[in-house]
């Protein structure tokens, strides 16, 4: 029933916008109770983090070849995390929007412990293996690219936001330059 409630807020929110969806509007549609949603998502917000969990999964479930450079393994790490995110990409930056509004300095918060969790996920992802002060200028380069790759893609409107994987491999190409992909 989790995924069926996140689906339906997906629908929902496609048509309504993310900020007018209520939890009562899912529980109406899928004519279940309010506190059947609440066994799975005790608050709106917990159905973004599902979300982004979707993603993650989606990107830790593909195989990506060891043997690649690891510039490539992070390319490929981040479309695989994209890519579940495509087909609601308008309200998926609704719910980033959600967010971030002023009275909202939990969810922010909680935003910024979101980023540093996929971080660390995609270094896992693509076998990234540096340590000690290496891997603190890492993990600093790659959510900054991340986060900015992330936010492009939001507002690509190009056939399947090609823009924003080129924005992406030519950034992946300069880590690589530097020697931060280890």
């Amino acid at each position: 029933m989790q995924q069926q409630i996140l689906d339906t807020a997906l629908q929902l929110a496609a048509k309504t916008g993310w900020e007018q969806l209520t939890l009562q509007q899912i529980a109406i549609a899928m004519q279940i109770r309010l506190a059947d949603i609440y066994q799975h998502y005790r608050t709106k917000d917990d159905l973004v983090d599902a979300w982004f969990d979707r993603a993650d999964v989606a990107m830790l479930s593909a195989q990506i070849a060891t043997e690649l450079p690891a510039a490539t393994r992070l390319q490929q790490a981040i479309q695989y995390w994209l890519a579940p995110l495509s087909p609601h990409h308008k309200v998926t930056g609704q719910m980033l929007l959600y967010k971030l509004e002023p009275g909202h300095i939990h969810l922010q918060l909680g935003g910024i412990l979101r980023i540093s969790r996929t971080v660390q996920w995609l270094r896992e992802a693509s076998g990234l293996t540096a340590s000690g002060v290496a891997r603190v200028g890492q993990e600093l380069a790659l959510s900054s690219l991340f986060v900015a790759v992330f936010i492009y893609w939001l507002n690509d409107s190009s056939p399947g936001q090609q823009r924003s994987l080129n924005i992406l491999q030519r950034k992946l190409q300069w880590g690589n330059a530097v020697r931060l992909w280890r």
